[in-house]
């Protein structure tokens, strides 16, 4: 988002907070939609079997299917979960429009080893329904580049969401519990307010403070050629700059880490390494003066 807003430095301030808000709720959506998507593929099987029993000669494998998918305990309880029912319907997510979506999911399961695992498994129980949904997040969905492309593809604000949120829903499904039924809490969409206000805090300081950072970092930069220095850098090491000099309760070493992080997924092979020796200077110049005292 701080990038964004530099590429259109006429938008007020106000207005890029908003828009960052809005981006965090679409993350938070796509949250709910994981949880339906659930719902869908098991009802899609249920209309999938229906149909075939329907048909003029049925084999006797139609009329008599595994039902196993269909009559799983833990897709049941999540289709009936409140919260879930309620975002739903406040936030009209649905998977009507991407029934090609669903259908290809539905397929990539039955194919799936992990599907032929769970028919075969002779526990036949809550908890054994509940881990075959975790597993096929865990090894069918996750890091599944086709999927991930085309979630993107839905909106883009998913683009750099969907591995944190496949790791929230396996997170989800390993706390389901059967006795909670349909009262099942699910993630908030913040831990507590203290987090909301560090996303607010962390993109203002980025952005009000720019002209100071920029001439920190610049004091560092002789031995390298400046148009040959990636944007994408000089915005990670000024967000970085932000929460290393306003937020008292981070450790210097923490935000180091992250940003490099950040880094190699934003930006280029070698950003990592000038990026942290820009601001390992910078964080020195900081303690030299005075002005940063933490850890």
């Amino acid at each position: 988002m701080v990038y964004a807003y530099h590429q259109n430095s006429d938008v007020d301030l106000k207005v890029a907070e908003n828009e960052l808000f809005l981006s965090l709720r679409r993350s938070y959506d796509l949250y709910y939609y994981f949880l339906l998507l659930i719902v869908d593929v098991t009802r899609l099987q249920e209309r999938r079997l229906e149909t075939r029993k329907s048909k003029y000669r049925p084999s006797e494998e139609e009329l008599s299917p595994n039902t196993r998918l269909v009559d799983n305990r833990f897709a049941q309880q999540v289709q009936s979960n409140e919260m879930l029912r309620k975002y739903v319907r406040d936030h009209g997510i649905s998977w009507v429009h991407e029934a090609g979506f669903v259908k290809q999911i539905l397929d990539l399961i039955l194919a799936s080893d992990v599907y032929k695992t769970y028919l075969n498994n002779p526990n036949d129980s809550y908890e054994t329904d509940r881990e075959f949904w975790r597993s096929v997040f865990r090894l069918l969905l996750c890091g599944n580049e086709d999927l991930e492309n085309a979630l993107e593809d839905m909106s883009i604000y998913w683009n750099d969401d969907v591995d944190i949120i496949e790791t929230f829903i396996i997170k989800t499904i390993r706390q389901f519990e059967e006795s909670a039924g349909s009262e099942q809490e699910l993630l908030p969409m913040y831990k507590d307010d203290e987090h909301r206000e560090f996303a607010i805090k962390l993109f203002r300081y980025a952005l009000m403070h720019r002209a100071e950072y920029y001439e920190r970092i610049g004091k560092h930069l002789k031995n390298w050629e400046t148009e040959r220095i990636a944007h994408m850098d000089l915005i990670i090491m000024q967000v970085a700059l932000a929460e290393i000099m306003y937020f008292p309760k981070i450790p210097v070493n923490v935000t180091l880490s992250e940003y490099i992080d950040a880094a190699k997924y934003y930006s280029t092979p070698r950003s990592g390494t000038f990026i942290n020796g820009i601001l390992d200077a910078v964080v020195q110049d900081l303690r030299k003066e005075k002005i940063l005292l933490k850890d």
